[in-house]
């Protein structure tokens, strides 16, 4: 069964995701928009930063200060088992204001470039016709 086109909601706040970057970044830096984990994903120099999935705003932030953040009102973990230290879903209630939204935009914009980027992985290439293993 094919995806849902995403809602008028979604569309809207990956909008505004769009807008924060280019008036942040500007031109000069390279942001890549894929669909990762059922969420609509902004990878800022090859690396994860942002995403938006349904209202929510996925932020990455400096893993050593996971549990201090997680402790603020709005969020909670990309993975409650805590495999993925320093992502978090921003609810809307969290990012309501002008000043909230900002925040999240600057924090995770902030710490993308100590962020580690995830190495490609290695595809797996099919052996050529008549050359299987024997």
């Amino acid at each position: 069964m094919p995806a849902l086109p995403p809602s008028p909601e979604t569309l809207q706040l990956i909008a505004a995701v769009q807008n924060e970057l280019a008036e942040h970044l500007g031109a000069h830096v390279d942001v890549e928009e894929r669909q990762l984990f059922g969420s609509h994903a902004f990878m800022v120099n090859r690396k994860l930063c942002l995403a938006v999935k349904g209202d929510e705003l996925l932020v990455r932030l400096p893993p050593q200060q996971h549990a201090q953040t997680a402790e603020t009102p709005g969020l909670r973990e990309l993975d409650p088992r805590g495999g993925m230290a320093g992502y978090f879903w921003v609810s809307p209630a969290a990012y309501a204001t002008r000043a909230q939204w900002q925040h999240w935009i600057k924090a995770a914009l902030a710490y993308n470039p100590q962020a580690k980027a995830t190495p490609p992985r290695a595809r797996l290439t099919p052996s050529p016709p008549g050359r299987g293993r024997g």
